[in-house]
């Protein structure tokens, strides 16, 4: 039997960072999440930003727990896509990062289609549109004249941030520079004529690595702050949905039939391929073609996820009312059904100033009763986002012409049990629920992949499935969802 390994993963979601330490013997996987921190937008001057100091500090701590609890044989970082902090002459960061959901970026996509058109940008991307998108964020920075384009010497994405903190390595990891909107999904590297062609500085962008490189050691600093040795930091799938894909216990019998959801504040709902698919049709829907493990594209569509129902708690928590998941879901269970459906992707609710309201509002525009009470608001965020899967299940069974016979999900969102049971209603498939940390699982098993302990992708999710339970849901009475799939259709946007 192989000596144990003790691999850390820092795993940072847009609402916490969690520091998870992965004891890996070889054959089974055991997670002990040693260090919780809050995460979320700081609102400065009208902008939102991310602290990254903050956050880097937290990691540090995450560390000297870890080294308290017998020691690092490696560590990685995955968070959320897209975003990025520009670096200056003399090593300097050059201020906060923008969050993705701050709104100096309307009207950017726009403005850009004038320049370059849609179908072309996307035939040269294969990615989808979406505001926020690395691109549109630069081509904002561009319009306001920021002075930040003219002294960045380089870009870093949020984990490549952190990763350049650990070690003073500055490179792009794939799958979190795949989100970007600025590589070519084919040669699978920058797009740099594209880039330059909109005028913005191709030279900032930097190596791409794949997903399980040794990066290098920690900084003698960084080692002796936080009680540990020179211990290597390996990229994992940075892109905290490539990581969670990678940890999808699928059977390879079943490669070709099954669907993924990365459930959590995002859903993100797509199949795993092996080249990327841009035709027109891909962009009419909508989809993304991103960068996996093992040279794996994950063709994909991003929904809004549990937002909804996180920014209705943080309401209703505002107004002095205090409700627990749990009793959410109680409430939401006994509400009527189908009475009142919304698109999750609706731009109304990027970032509402109160989502209760913003959900009725919508309901009332469309003709329906305007939910006011938090079990049927709950009830209408649940239902639609079940029904959003169904959408994009079609599309996705239709662009790849194939049944997808099961649906994975993963994530935190894996352990609401009523939408686990309303998405295989909805969507007439078995849903196999779990594991709940995918993405930190994915990490780790990455990682190990890069110290050479794990052979291949199959072999990781082998792993996964002896290490972890999953819980299958089977569709119940699936025909009562076809006329509220009909109504819901004639919602989206």
């Amino acid at each position: 039997m192989p000596a144990t390994r003790n691999l850390l993963a820092f795993d940072l979601g847009a609402e916490s960072g969690r520091a998870i330490l992965g004891q890996f013997d070889g054959d089974r996987l055991r997670l002990d999440i040693i260090h919780r921190f809050p995460n979320g937008g700081v609102r400065t001057l009208d902008s939102w930003h991310w602290d990254v100091l903050r956050l880097y500090s937290e990691m540090l701590a995450g560390m000297r727990r870890a080294a308290e609890s017998g020691g690092i044989d490696a560590v990685g970082v995955d968070t959320w896509g897209v975003d990025f902090a520009l670096i200056g002459r003399g090593q300097t960061l050059l201020g906060n990062p923008r969050h993705y959901r701050d709104p100096h970026t309307e009207g950017v996509m726009e403005a850009t289609f004038s320049r370059l058109p849609r179908l072309e940008l996307f035939r040269r991307t294969g990615i989808q549109f979406m505001r926020f998108n690395t691109l549109f964020q630069l081509l904002a920075l561009q319009r306001d004249r920021s002075p930040l384009l003219d002294v960045a010497e380089r870009l870093l994405f949020i984990p490549d941030l952190f990763h350049w903190m650990f070690t003073g390595i500055q490179v792009n990891e794939y799958t979190d520079a795949s989100t970007s909107q600025m590589l070519d999904p084919r040669t699978r590297g920058w797009a740099c004529d594209l880039i330059e062609s909109l005028g913005l500085p191709s030279a900032i962008l930097g190596t791409l690595v794949p997903p399980g490189t040794v990066l290098g050691p920690l900084r003698p600093t960084v080692a002796a702050e936080a009680g540990v040795g020179p211990v290597p930091v390996v990229a994992p799938a940075t892109h905290d949905t490539a990581s969670a894909v990678a940890a999808v216990p699928a059977q390879p019998a079943a490669s070709a039939s099954w669907a993924y959801i990365s459930s959590g504040t995002w859903s993100l709902m797509g199949v795993e391929l092996t080249e990327p698919l841009v035709n027109d049709r891909a962009l009419e829907v909508n989809v993304t073609n991103e960068g996996g493990v093992g040279g794996t594209i994950r063709l994909l569509k991003n929904i809004m996820g549990l937002w909804l129902l996180q920014e209705c708690r943080r309401s209703w928590e505002r107004a002095g009312h205090s409700y627990s998941y749990d009793e959410l879901m109680r409430l939401a269970t006994a509400a009527p059904p189908f009475v009142s459906l919304v698109d999750p992707d609706h731009p109304g609710f990027i970032l509402p100033e109160n989502m209760p309201a913003a959900l009725a509002d919508f309901c009332r525009r469309s003709g329906q009763p305007a939910p006011v009470d938090p079990g049927p608001v709950v009830r209408c965020a649940l239902e639609s986002l079940a029904l959003r899967y169904r959408w994009v299940l079609e599309r996705l069974e239709e662009l790849t012409g194939r049944r997808l016979d099961v649906i994975h999900i993963v994530g935190g969102g894996c352990q609401n049990s009523l939408l686990c049971q309303l998405t295989a209603d909805a969507c007439d498939r078995p849903v196999l629920a779990g594991p709940v940390e995918a993405t930190a699982i994915g990490n780790l098993l990455v990682q190990a992949m890069g110290l050479g302990l794990v052979g291949s992708l199959a072999e990781a999710r082998d792993v996964v499935r002896r290490s972890f339970e999953v819980q299958r849901y089977e569709p119940r009475q699936s025909e009562a969802w076809h006329e509220p799939y009909q109504r819901f259709r004639a919602l989206l946007s």
